[in-house]
């Protein structure tokens, strides 16, 4: 898996990058006191790390592509230090509460954060990986941390991810006090691979406990 998730970037197939960020995000995130950390699995270049520091989150981004990391920083004009002396090397923003750690996540190590976004991790990875994926981003959050977690729901049968698939029940056994807050029926950013396997409908689902929405009501489920 590491070695297709760096010939895509080192290809520039990154399809799955939101050049605007994350409508789910701005919906649901809700206020959290300042300086609260927020962890950031898989996060590619994501303009969500930006959008998280500006709402006053320190904000630990972790990447396994050195191009991605770089490219984040490139693309804002932010300028960054890094620091060798962890378990993975740390890219620290200059101006702004950010750092991306560069590396398999599975090796990261740091002290427990205050929240967690995930909307490409939980969906990189295979079935069998994602128990230890869960086990890990526990060990790396605080017990009361908030997870807000976008996954998508398609028919397997018909292609295969990545992305893939993780359905509501599947959510359940993981993060039994997350709920189904929104949905979004997504047809125009298919992956090219599900165009071509004749996939025809996609959606992406957000979970979180329930929060207010940005829009000043609260995000319910949409079944």
């Amino acid at each position: 898996m590491s070695e297709n998730w760096l010939g895509r970037w080192n290809e520039g197939r990154i399809g799955w990058h939101e050049a605007d960020g994350n409508e789910g995000l701005r919906q649901c995130w809700p206020s959290l006191p300042e300086g609260s950390r927020v962890l950031v699995p898989l996060c590619g270049k994501a303009v969500d790390l930006l959008w998280l520091a500006g709402r006053g989150m320190r904000v630990s981004g972790v990447e396994l592509s050195e191009l991605a990391v770089k490219t984040f920083f490139a693309d804002h004009g932010i300028e960054y230090a890094r620091d060798d002396s962890g378990a993975l090397p740390a890219y620290h923003a200059v101006d702004r509460p950010i750092t991306l750690y560069c590396g398999d996540f599975f090796e990261f190590a740091d002290q427990r954060h205050d929240a967690m976004y995930d909307r490409g991790a939980l969906v990189a990875l295979p079935c069998e990986r994602r128990p230890d994926y869960v086990a890990h981003c526990s060990d790396l959050l605080r017990a009361d941390a908030f997870r807000l977690v976008i996954t998508l729901e398609y028919d397997q049968s018909v292609v295969d991810g990545p992305p893939f698939a993780v359905m509501p029940d599947e959510i359940g056994r993981y993060w039994p006090d997350l709920r189904r807050v929104r949905e979004y029926h997504d047809t125009e950013s298919f992956p090219p691979k599900f165009r071509a396997a004749g996939l025809e409908s996609i959606t992406e689902a957000v979970w979180a406990p329930e929060v207010r929405c940005r829009a000043e009501r609260r995000c319910q489920a949409s079944w």
